[in-house]
């Protein structure tokens, strides 16, 4: 196929960029290349001949609809977001801009560009939203977030995301615009900004610095593999039924402390401290986050059962080589903290 990608430059699109083009598709990467979006992520494939990249903002209606018209696509992948919660605290206008005005001006783009297409290239054209588990809001000790789970964010972040899943399932059902939705739990591994947790932690180790965990870390996630993720996308856009959800898990929940606890054990292993101390000796409780939900869980059963998907990482496989891919390319993250960002916390501006 040949896939329009937004947010190709970001880690769970660098990742799907690179494993669309082993598959033999050929992508156009949009990017508007903010702080999280990084070429050097892509930059084995510079010269690879079904590989193009676009910066373009996709709130641009005129740079989106110039994109349709030269790379005439045949899927839209959408991952384009504004996606860390502690940022949307402090500044939940951008995530409007770019989740909302932006998935809108992209959901306008392909509807005008798929009505000009042959009833053949109609019939094969798919337009797949990426979303996010977050959206569910939050889940007691037990139970699992289902497709038809509804709907109740709790941050500026999630509630952008659920606006633009609104959006797109509403431009299917009004207009017929061959859309389908994901909705996954937390990706780990390559090429992660390192503001999320598990890069903080990696890197809080190796600079000998205090590991901050919110509240007690009691905090409960679903961790999924990023490959095994991208994976799943290439599936649904492939092989989904349009006007779907397929929610994306990789039925490995952990307390955060337990994942926290997990990675300095990983880290004694591979990358001892100098001084002898235990990894786990660096943890540090700090205030917790405002509406931290206290757990999210995926039920990926509809996705395993219809277009037979399942996550090939477990906790220990996936999260030692997301610690060895750190370990081996220093430069990727140095060249990140050489810059304005140094692992501080956000999300503190709430009065």
């Amino acid at each position: 196929m040949r896939v329009l990608i937004t947010g190709g430059a970001g880690f769970i699109g660098s990742n799907l960029v690179r494993l669309a083009i082993e598959s033999g598709h050929t992508v156009l990467n949009v990017d508007k290349l903010t702080y999280a979006g990084n070429l050097a992520s892509l930059k084995d494939l510079d010269s690879h001949p079904n590989y193009q990249f676009l910066q373009a903002d996709i709130t641009d209606a005129e740079a989106v609809s110039q994109a349709f018209a030269s790379f005439q696509p045949e899927a839209v992948m959408h991952l384009a977001a504004e996606s860390h919660v502690d940022r949307s605290i402090d500044g939940p206008g951008q995530f409007i801009q770019t989740n909302v005005v932006g998935t809108f001006q992209l959901l306008q783009a392909s509807l005008q560009y798929w009505r000009g297409l042959s009833a053949q290239g109609q019939s094969e054209f798919r337009f797949l939203h990426v979303s996010t588990d977050e959206v569910y809001g939050s889940l007691g000790e037990t139970g699992l977030f289902t497709e038809t789970t509804p709907y109740t964010p709790h941050s500026p972040y999630s509630a952008s995301k659920a606006s633009s899943d609104h959006l797109a399932r509403a431009w299917h059902d009004t207009y017929g615009l061959p859309v389908l939705v994901t909705n996954c739990s937390n990706n780990y591994g390559p090429y992660q900004f390192p503001e999320k947790l598990i890069p903080v932690v990696i890197l809080k180790c190796l600079r000998n610095e205090p590991i901050p965990i919110y509240g007690k870390g009691e905090n409960i996630r679903d961790w999924l593999y990023v490959v095994d993720h991208c994976e799943a996308l290439l599936k649904v856009v492939q092989e989904g039924k349009i006007g779907q959800t397929y929610n994306i898990g990789g039925n490995n929940e952990r307390t955060n402390l337990e994942l926290v606890k997990t990675l300095c054990g990983l880290l004694d292993d591979l990358r001892p401290c100098e001084s002898g101390q235990m990894h786990e000796k660096k943890i540090t409780y700090v205030t917790d986050r405002p509406g931290h939900d206290l757990r999210y869980a995926i039920d990926a059963s509809k996705i395993a059962e219809e277009l037979d998907w399942h996550p090939k990482e477990d906790f220990a496989s996936g999260f030692r080589k997301t610690v060895e891919w750190y370990l081996d390319h220093p430069e990727w993250w140095q060249d990140i903290l050489s810059g304005d960002y140094q692992l501080q916390r956000q999300g503190n501006n709430v009065s």
